[in-house]
């Protein structure tokens, strides 16, 4: 998602149709096979492969929330949103840090605070911080800029801004905060990439985890949230192991034009791929930013997103609202707006919210 510029958040999700070696050269038809084929060993399921029955649950509430703004003004918005569906009790918060500079990355206090007070008038709500690894996280920069800038991250260079944030977040009552570090990392949209370098982006996402744990209090929980499907690299190749993440997300918006809701479950890296994976490491699922795009006013892929998500070991969802992707801030939509309304009015929420996840561990 672009926070400095929402009206074109949809560039964040383009897909392409190449997957890329490790210093970026795109791969042919016969590697991208050998790719699909070799992720059997990272747990992801081989191509043709039969879907997993195990990952399958009854359905079951999930805590939900919706972005309806990165600051402060915003936070009100909650609640009318929650009136707008009856009541419904929301139980997730979702904001960004803009990443134009090491100051956003550290954290607004107002805003922090602002936030954390919501979070915590609550004991069942939960906070959901999208966290830019580098700086400017939107600037356009090159690749060969990107791998420099991570070598300056795996020398410790800009640790102190991330313990700063720690330290922000467990004095304002958001040490159990869910990170979403370097969101939709498989992409090209920003800085906080993982294709011009995979395994520098590893061992600085390793990194920033273990800064931010070593903060007495903190409860963190990492999740982990490519976009769905083969972006511009395999997300099982940016993924830094086990022991720093707690959560396998994925932003999953209605997209490619022409798809269907089985074609994003069955496609490479896609949903299915995407549970499955989790499924093996003992670890939820989530989805941080999901909506409408490419496929307009599409109802049947509400109902079939929300089904898939209440019948899996989902952590938490929010949908993004705004247009085109929304039902509540955005008119376009009718009836997706309906059915949206139809799955989520009343919800009496999850039992113990976005709270009830396990800590980090240390």
């Amino acid at each position: 998602m672009r926070l400095g510029r929402l009206a074109l958040a949809a560039g964040a999700l383009l897909l392409v149709t190449t997957a890329s070696v490790p210093d970026g050269t795109p791969l042919s038809q016969t590697e991208r096979h050998d790719a699909y084929s070799s992720d059997a060993a990272r747990g992801v399921r081989p191509r043709g492969a039969a879907p997993d029955p195990a990952v399958v649950r009854p359905p079951h509430e999930v805590p939900f929330g919706a972005f309806v703004g990165s600051w402060d003004t915003y936070i009100p918005q909650i609640a009318k949103f929650s009136g707008w569906l009856g009541g419904a009790r929301v139980q997730v918060g979702h904001t960004y840090l803009a990443g134009n500079g090491w100051a956003d990355v550290e954290g607004e206090n107002q805003v922090l605070g602002l936030w954390s007070q919501w979070k915590l008038s609550r004991p069942d709500r939960g906070l959901v911080l999208g966290v830019p690894m580098l700086v400017p996280n939107e600037g356009d920069l090159s690749d060969g800029e990107v791998v420099k800038l991570l070598a300056r991250g795996n020398r410790g260079e800009f640790d102190r801004h991330f313990l700063k944030l720690a330290r922000k977040l467990v004095a304002f009552g958001g040490g159990d905060t869910v990170v979403t570090l370097g969101w939709e990392m498989n992409g090209t949209t920003y800085t906080s990439r993982c294709r011009p370098d995979p395994a520098a982006w590893k061992a600085y996402w390793r990194r920033i985890v273990t800064v931010m744990r070593s903060v007495p209090g903190q409860h963190f929980r990492f999740d982990f949230t490519p976009t769905r499907g083969l972006d511009a690299i395999p997300w099982t190749r940016c993924y830094p192991g086990d022991d720093v993440v707690d959560i396998v997300g994925m932003d999953a918006y209605d997209m490619p034009a022409g798809a269907t809701f089985d074609d994003m479950v069955a496609e490479p890296y896609g949903l299915q791929d995407q549970v499955e994976f989790a499924a093996r490491r003992g670890k939820p699922v989530s989805y941080p930013e999901w909506g409408l795009f490419r496929n307009g006013d599409n109802p049947e892929y509400v109902r079939r997103m929300t089904e898939w998500m209440r019948t899996h070991d989902t952590a938490y969802q929010t949908v993004t609202d705004y247009c085109p992707h929304g039902f509540w801030g955005c008119t376009r939509n009718p009836r997706s707006t309906t059915a949206y309304r139809q799955l989520m009015t009343g919800s009496a929420g999850a039992p113990g919210g976005l709270g009830s996840g396990q800590p980090a561990r240390r």
